[in-house]
C-alpha cells in the first residue's frame, strides 16, 4: 500500500531531523518519541519546527502538560506563550502515525512537593499508627494484605507490614469484608483487564490457520498466534482473582485475512491479529472462534461479576492484502499474463520476499492507480485513501490517514449501499435505508450489545472521528444495552460504559465527556509512577491532584500499554521489588484503572524486528507461573490490590485526604460509607523473603 506524504515524513527521519530555534537538540529516548530540554525566557516567541524541508507548527496555543498536533504551517507563524522562565521539556511523538507535541515544566518546577527529600525508610518494626481521622474508638479493623487485626484504641493500632507488600498496609474496618462484590460495582472504581486475545490462550487450536494464515517460520512477530474466545473463557477464573472486573478485549470482529508487510524495514508479515485492522464488523473473525464462543464468553464473565468491552474501531478499515484481493476480486497487477501465477504463485498470500526484496516489496506489482479496479473494494463512498479516484487524505485530524490506512468517511452525510466487494464474502451486513457511513458502523456495533449483552467500548483513535459521532455511538449503544437487559433482568443494572483514546489526554475535563465519553484514558499516569518507581512517597501529591481535578468525570489509568510501552522492558525487569511498588501505584490510584495482560506476571518484552510496539504485544508468560517463582509472588501481590481495589468503592471514588506523620506516609479516601487507609512504612530495609 503507498505510504501518505504524513507518514512517510515523520518515520524517514531521526531526532536530529526536527529543529527549532528554542529546542536546538532532540533526543530519541523511546522508539518514535524525542525529547529536548531548555531554559525559556517569560514572553511570546514564534515556534514552528523545521522537518526535512517541511514546516509544522503546533495546530492551537501551547498549554502545558496537554498534546497537540503539529501541522504544516500556515500563513499565520505559530506561537509560544510562556508566563514563567523556567526549565521546559518539549516533546515530539511519532508513535500515534502523526507528530504531536508536549510542553513541560521539569518536575521539581512545577510541584517542590512532588518528589520528597528524603524517602522513608523501614527496618521491619511495628508501626504505631493514629487511625482517629478515620476509625472511631473499638472498631476492629484490619490490614487487608496481611489479614491482621488491631482493635481501635486510644484512636491508635499497631501493625507490622507483610514482608511482601514493600512496606504497605490496607486498612479497613472489617465489616466490609462480607459486603457483595457485585453490589459496590462503579465503572469509577473499576479494575479493567486489557488483553490482546491472541497472545493470551489457546483454548482451540483448530481455528489458529483460518483464512489460510499461517507462521512465517522466523520470530512470529505479527503472525496469529492461536489465542481465542475459548481461551479467554477459561481463564476467567484467574482474573476474577486478581479482582478484575471489567475485561477489555482486543477487537473479536473479522479482519483482513492476509498480512501487510511489517515495521518500516518490511522485516515480517504483519497480520491483523491485534484486531485493528478490520473488513467486516458483523462477523466474529475465525482466529477467534465463533459467536457461540462470545456467547459463553460474555455469559461466564456475567456469572462472576466481570463487565465485556470490546475495542471499538470506526475511523479507519483494514489493508488491502494479497489474501484478500484474491478472494474477493478487487485491485490490479502490473503483471501480464502467465506472470501472476509465476511470481505471486496459485496462493497469493504465500508470497514471501526474494534476494533484495522486503515483506513491503508485494506492492511493487500492484497497480493502485487502476480506478475500475479499486472501485469493486470498499469505493470511493466509503473510504479515502491514495488508491485508484478515491479521495486522498488530508493533513487534519478527521480527514487523515493513520499508517496509510483506509480512513472512513463517518463525516459524510451521503447515503451509501454496501461496499461492493461484500457481495462476493459471507457477511451479515444488509443493505439499510438512507444510512451514511456512521450509520452502518453504528448499526454494526451495536448490534452485538443488543445481541449478547456487551457492557462497554473502549474507542480506538478518538481524536480522529467528529465527537458527534461517538455521541451517536453512545445513544444508540445504550439503547441496545437496555433493550438486552430487559430480557435479561438478572443483569447488572448499569449504564453501557465508553472510554477513549486520545493520544496524548491526560486529567483533565475535554469536549469528549460531553459527546458520549465516561472516561478517557490517561497517558499521563506511566510518567507519574516512573518517577514515583524508587519512593512510593511521591505518587500521593498526583493521587490528590487527580481526585481534586476529577469532580464530575473519570479517567483510565495504566502502567503498561500496547501503543507505548511494556512499564518495565526499560526499568529493571527483573527487579520485582520495583514491580511490586509499580503494582501499587497503578492500584491505589484514583478512579479506574487498567491492567495490560502480563502486568501481573512480570511478561517479558517480546520479538520486535523495525517495529518497536510489536514488543509490548508477547505471549502472556503462563509457564513462569510456578508455585514459589518470583512471577507468581509477584502475581500474589497484584490479587491482594485487585481484591482490596474490588471491595472498596473508595479506592477509585473516594475523598483523598492526606495525613502528616514523621514515621510513615498515609492517606485516607472516603466515599459515602466507604473509609479506608492506605499507610507505606517506607522503602524496606532488609531484604524480603
Amino acid at each position: 500500500m503507498k505510504k501518505s506524504l504524513l507518514f512517510t515524513l515523520l518515520f524517514s527521519g531521526s531526532a536530529l531531523a526536527w529543529q527549532t530555534p528554542l529546542f536546538p537538540k532532540f533526543i530519541e529516548i523511546e522508539p518514535h518519541l524525542f525529547q529536548s530540554k531548555a531554559e525559556l525566557n517569560k514572553g511570546i516567541q514564534p515556534f514552528q519546527f523545521k522537518h526535512q524541508n517541511q514546516c509544522f507548527q503546533p495546530e492551537s496555543a501551547v498549554k502545558l502538560n496537554q498534546t497537540i498536533q503539529l501541522i504544516p504551517c500556515g500563513e499565520t507563524t505559530g506561537q509560544l506563550r510562556l508566563f514563567r522562565q523556567g526549565n521546559y521539556i518539549a516533546e515530539i511523538d511519532l508513535r500515534s502515525g502523526k507528530p504531536e507535541f508536549r510542553l513541560s515544566l521539569e518536575q521539581s518546577q512545577t510541584n517542590d512537593n512532588v518528589q520528597t527529600k528524603t524517602c522513608p525508610t523501614w527496618n521491619g518494626e511495628l508501626l504505631e499508627i493514629d487511625v482517629s481521622a478515620v476509625f472511631k474508638e473499638g472498631d476492629l479493623i484490619r490490614d487487608f494484605y496481611s489479614g491482621k487485626t488491631q482493635t481501635v484504641q486510644q484512636g491508635k493500632v499497631h501493625f507490622q507490614p507483610d514482608a511482601q507488600s514493600n512496606g504497605l498496609l490496607l486498612l479497613e474496618k472489617l465489616y466490609h469484608s462480607t459486603t457483595k462484590n457485585s453490589e459496590i460495582f462503579h465503572w469509577g472504581n473499576a479494575t479493567v483487564y486489557f488483553v490482546i486475545t491472541d497472545r493470551f490462550h489457546n483454548g482451540d487450536p483448530n481455528n489458529d490457520n483460518s483464512y489460510g494464515r499461517q507462521k512465517d517460520g522466523m520470530e512470529e512477530i505479527a503472525t496469529f498466534h492461536g489465542g481465542d474466545l475459548k481461551g479467554l473463557s477459561e481463564k476467567l477464573d484467574y482474573l476474577q482473582s486478581l479482582g478484575v472486573n471489567a475485561l477489555w478485549i482486543s477487537s473479536p470482529l473479522e479482519q483482513m485475512h492476509g498480512w501487510v508487510g511489517g515495521g518500516t524495514k518490511g522485516d515480517f508479515p504483519h497480520y491483523a491479529y491485534h484486531g485493528y485492522y478490520h473488513q467486516d464488523w458483523t462477523k466474529i473473525d475465525a482466529n477467534m472462534g465463533t459467536e457461540q464462543d462470545l456467547k459463553n464468553l460474555i455469559e461466564q464473565a456475567h456469572k462472576r461479576g466481570i463487565r465485556v468491552i470490546f475495542d471499538v474501531v470506526m475511523n479507519h478499515t483494514g489493508y488491502a492484502s494479497l489474501a484478500d484481493m484474491q478472494e474477493f476480486g478487487f485491485g490490479q497487477f502490473y503483471l501480464k499474463g502467465d506472470e501472476l501465477p509465476q511470481i505471486l504463485g496459485e496462493k497469493w498470500t504465500n508470497w514471501t520476499p526474494k534476494t533484495g526484496q522486503n515483506w513491503h516489496s508485494f506492492n511493487d506489482y500492484i497497480n493502485f492507480s487502476d480506478k475500475k479496479a479499486w472501485s469493486t473494494w470498499w469505493g470511493k463512498d466509503w473510504v479515502r485513501s491514495d488508491i485508484g479516484d478515491y479521495d486522498s487524505p488530508k493533513f487534519d485530524d478527521l480527514k487523515m490517514s493513520l499508517a496509510s490506512l483506509p480512513d472512513l468517511k463517518t463525516e459524510a452525510e451521503s447515503a451509501v449501499q454496501l461496499p461492493v466487494f461484500f457481495q462476493h464474502k459471507d457477511t451479515n451486513a444488509k443493505t439499510l435505508n438512507n444510512a451514511r457511513v456512521r450509520d452502518y458502523l453504528i448499526t454494526w456495533l451495536t448490534d452485538w450489545v443488543r445481541k449478547y449483552g456487551v457492557d462497554g467500548f473502549r474507542v480506538d483513535t478518538a481524536k480522529h472521528v467528529e465527537q458527534t459521532t461517538w455521541l451517536q455511538l453512545k445513544q444508540s449503544a445504550r439503547q441496545a444495552l437496555q433493550e438486552w437487559q430487559q430480557k435479561h433482568p438478572n443483569h447488572f443494572a448499569d449504564d453501557f460504559w465508553m472510554t477513549g483514546e486520545a493520544w496524548g489526554h491526560g486529567v483533565h475535563k475535554t469536549a469528549y465527556f460531553e459527546n458520549g465519553f465516561d472516561s478517557m484514558i490517561n497517558f499521563d499516569f506511566q510518567e507519574h509512577a516512573k518517577n514515583a518507581l524508587n519512593c512510593f512517597a511521591d505518587i500521593e501529591p498526583i493521587y490528590q491532584e487527580m481526585r481534586t481535578k476529577m469532580q464530575d468525570f473519570d479517567v483510565l489509568s495504566y502502567l503498561s500499554s500496547h501503543d507505548t510501552k511494556l512499564f518495565f522492558h526499560s526499568d529493571s525487569q527483573s527487579d520485582f521489588d520495583k514491580q511490586r511498588t509499580a503494582a501499587s501505584l497503578l492500584m491505589l490510584s484514583p478512579s479506574a484503572v487498567q491492567i495490560f495482560y502480563g502486568d501481573e506476571s512480570g511478561r517479558p518484552f517480546g520479538a520486535t524486528g523495525s517495529d518497536p510496539m510489536q514488543g509490548t504485544r508477547s505471549d502472556m508468560n503462563w509457564t513462569d507461573l510456578t508455585p514459589n517463582s518470583q512471577q507468581s509472588q509477584l502475581l500474589q501481590h497484584w490479587q491482594k490490590l485487585g481484591q482490596f481495589r474490588k471491595q472498596h468503592l473508595a479506592v477509585g471514588l473516594g475523598k483523598h485526604n492526606t495525613l502528616k506523620s514523621d514515621k510513615y506516609v498515609a492517606f485516607t479516601r472516603e466515599y459515602k460509607n466507604d473509609k479506608i487507609m492506605v499507610i507505606w512504612a517506607g522503602n524496606p530495609q532488609f531484604k524480603v523473603k
